[in-house]
């Protein structure tokens, strides 16, 4: 009973047609469509790099206590009011070691994919920024912050959306085309979706969703109360399964083998299927300051080059497969 009272004050959730959509429980049914990825592939491969340090909770950012999501330390607690250099220092390997470790990789494959760069973390390291644009890598954004934004006032979040654009705009000379946020409000995606439109600047893509392995089209709320054809969000759904943030989570990798294999599994399966005349996409998740470790970039290394060696393989940023899949398919309203 005490948990019940203890909720008597919050308010009751009501839709807000300003922000809220239907869940859509259906999709593409069983017969997805055809991407039509270049020259035939039966599969799109997208890398993707968190890039966070330097963004995440701290006192020195302004913080009320110390950061604790995805550490070596699974299960601390936050230090209310003070430093934890400790976890500071894990974080600042990503930025000092992890992330040039990854790039070499990639570089070495010659695999590119795209950077969900958080822009606190960016500012911090430039230089990041600018080896990412010579590799031919995306220069995403993950947020102005790594911190949770589900209670943010609205304001703050535009400014902050409004700011992380600038950053990566002034670091790589273009706005970033797609999103991931991560820890996102409930007023993200139509936020980013106006400020994007009120600055005349192009999203292509959004990738908070994990709802397919084909991109997607998601209506705006304007759209569905006008009840008539309008614009809506191409979603590229990424991935918390193959993703290495399992690392430092109850249900974790205990091994660098254990999420090599699990990658190569879910590879062969969606291979297959396009083999089979059914092509999908593939995200495989890092961090600079998790699989950026020695012990665990030799599964990165060899996962990559189980991929290269594969007939077939479409390895892209996301904004090559958002420009694809808007060419190939583009937006209707029976789609929404």
């Amino acid at each position: 009973m005490s948990n019940l009272r203890s909720n008597d004050s919050l308010a009751t959730w009501q839709w807000d047609h300003h922000i809220d959509t239907p869940r859509d429980l259906i999709g593409y049914g069983p017969s997805p469509p055809k991407p039509q990825w270049p020259n035939d592939a039966k599969i799109a491969v997208s890398f993707v790099i968190n890039y966070e340090e330097g963004g995440e909770y701290s006192v020195l950012n302004g913080d009320s206590h110390s950061e604790t999501y995805l550490t070596e330390a699974v299960g601390g607690t936050a230090r209310q009011q003070a430093r934890n250099t400790n976890i500071e220092s894990e974080y600042d390997y990503g930025a000092r070691a992890g992330i040039w470790r990854l790039l070499r990789v990639f570089e070495k494959a010659n695999v590119k994919g795209t950077v969900y760069g958080v822009g606190k973390a960016l500012e911090g390291n430039p230089e990041v920024s600018a080896v990412c644009d010579t590799l031919g890598w995306e220069v995403a954004s993950h947020g102005w912050r790594w911190i949770d934004y589900h209670d943010m006032p609205a304001e703050q979040e535009r400014a902050e959306i409004e700011k992380c654009i600038d950053l990566i705009t002034q670091q790589t000379g273009q706005a970033p085309r797609g999103w991931y946020v991560g820890r996102l409000s409930p007023r993200s995606q139509t936020l980013l979706h106006q400020i994007y439109q009120e600055r005349g600047l192009e999203l292509l893509w959004l990738s908070d969703s994990y709802a397919d392995d084909l991109p997607y089209y998601k209506p705006l709320p304007s759209t569905l109360a006008s009840k008539q054809p309008g614009e809506a969000l191409l979603v590229l759904p990424y991935s918390l399964d193959t993703n290495d943030f399992k690392y430092m989570m109850p249900n974790n990798w205990s091994s660098p083998e254990d999420f090599y294999n699990y990658l190569v599994a879910a590879f062969d399966e969606l291979y297959a299927e396009g083999q089979d005349g059914s092509p999908k996409m593939m995200s495989i998740g890092l961090h600079a300051r998790i699989s950026g470790r020695p012990g665990r970039t030799g599964a990165v290394r060899r996962f990559a080059e189980y991929v290269r060696s594969k007939e077939g393989v479409w390895v892209a940023t996301r904004e090559e497969i958002a420009r694809h899949w808007t060419g190939v398919h583009p937006y209707r309203r029976s789609d929404a």
